[in-house]
């Protein structure tokens, strides 16, 4: 990783980008050392688990963006809470889930995902997905367009499916059922429905391998 100068500015350079997938990537191997381990598992207080991969991982990128972007505070799942009136005084900030899908992690499917994207004003200007098991990453920039990288850092563009297909590639939470889901299902066509973990499901819209995850829900 490249020290501060390249992520000066909010403008992402090439090379801040660059040392900020090397960043998500290097959280993913915080994770994978921990996959083939049974896990300790504590829970937080809305019931959802927390093992030793979530918090390595998040040190792992707190340190990071820490050192690539010093000014720029850092909201992750796992922080210590922080005060409401200093978290909306924010303008810019690093919004991070060190491990999305931790359910997914337990059950070794690995479907879960390091997410960190950059809010600036309320609004997503850019982000990351990587996929420790799988070795890709997924990474959007604002009027830049979106690219999926493989472990060697070959880069594909992604689009989304020109048309839908017939029947419907639909997603839906393999962990979190949606009430709502079945109902929205009725009023559609032939479609084919498959489960997936964690933010997995927006890379596969994103890349066009699915047509649909209905979201009913933050």
């Amino acid at each position: 990783m490249h020290n501060s100068s390249s992520c000066s500015s909010i403008s992402l350079n090439e090379q801040c980008v660059q040392d900020l997938i090397l960043l998500a990537e290097s959280a993913g191997h915080e994770i994978l050392n921990f996959y083939d381990r049974d896990a300790e598992v504590r829970h937080k207080g809305d019931a959802s688990p927390l093992t030793a991969a979530d918090l390595a991982s998040h040190q792992t990128i707190l340190h990071g963006l820490k050192v690539l972007t010093p000014d720029i505070p850092v909201l992750s799942e796992e922080s210590a809470p922080i005060d409401d009136q200093e978290r909306l005084s924010w303008s810019t900030y690093w919004l991070v889930d060190p491990l999305d899908g931790t359910k997914e992690f337990l059950n070794r499917n690995g479907e879960f995902t390091v997410n960190i994207a950059l809010i600036e004003d309320n609004v997503p200007s850019f982000g990351i997905v990587h996929v420790p098991v799988e070795g890709l990453t997924y990474v959007g920039q604002a009027k830049k367009g979106a690219f999926r990288l493989d472990a060697a850092h070959t880069q594909v563009s992604l689009h989304v499916a020109e048309q839908a297909s017939d029947p419907l590639r639909i997603l839906g939470s393999r962990s979190h059922p949606a009430p709502d889901l079945d109902a929205y299902l009725t009023q559609q066509g032939p479609f084919i429905m498959a489960p997936v973990g964690s933010s997995l499901k927006f890379c596969r819209v994103a890349e066009g391998s699915a047509d649909l995850y209905p979201r009913f829900g933050p």
